[in-house]
């Protein structure tokens, strides 16, 4: 018989929520994934007027969406994750915790129309270009000039985007939020911070 009382606890620490995960996995979780409780607040900001289409940039094993999902059952939460690997452990998971209100999609995140979400959460994915000693593998193209174009693709994306869009960036440069977004909110070490499209 399942043990539904556990089930809450996947999502109350990054070491229980990383259990859904292979060692290796894990292993990148302090750096590459979201922190849960950075997660929370990103989510009851994203999700706080409701039943609104939320997508994560660069979703890795889908930790914010699920985590988001689970406490803001009244939103929907998507991730876009060009790694073929990282997207289907986010699908295992989603399996797994059976969280109905997500969606992972296996792309490049300029690949997906951008205009079918409401609001964005973004844990700077670029970086990666500009970092060479932190990289979660081999398998993609890195370059200066990649984070550069994708830094402005996305800004001319959320430029487009319509008063009330909310955007969370975390461990951000800032490179990609327009000056049309007005800061709403930020941690105490200002790494999250939390916008709005005036």
């Amino acid at each position: 018989m399942e043990n539904t009382l556990m089930k809450p606890a996947w999502y109350l620490t990054d070491a229980s929520f990383d259990w859904l995960f292979p060692e290796r996995i894990q292993q990148m979780s302090k750096r590459h994934w979201t922190p849960v409780g950075i997660a929370k607040s990103a989510a009851a900001f994203l999700a706080s007027e409701g039943n609104g289409k939320i997508l994560d940039i660069g979703s890795g094993v889908g930790k914010f969406a699920l985590i988001g999902a689970h406490y803001y059952p009244g939103s929907f939460f998507y991730g876009v994750e060009q790694r073929s690997e990282l997207h289907h452990y986010a699908l295992a998971a989603k399996e797994y915790t059976k969280t109905i209100n997500s969606e992972f999609i296996n792309g490049n995140f300029t690949q997906v129309n951008l205009a079918d979400y409401d609001h964005f959460y973004f844990y700077n994915a670029f970086f990666e270009n500009l970092d060479t000693r932190n990289r979660i593998d081999q398998q993609i193209d890195y370059s200066t000039s990649l984070y550069q174009y994708y830094s402005r693709y996305l800004y001319r994306e959320l430029d487009n985007k319509p008063a009330g869009t909310r955007l969370v960036t975390f461990h951000s440069l800032e490179d990609e939020v327009p000056p049309g977004y007005r800061l709403i909110d930020a941690s105490e070490d200002f790494l999250l911070k939390m916008w709005m499209k005036k």
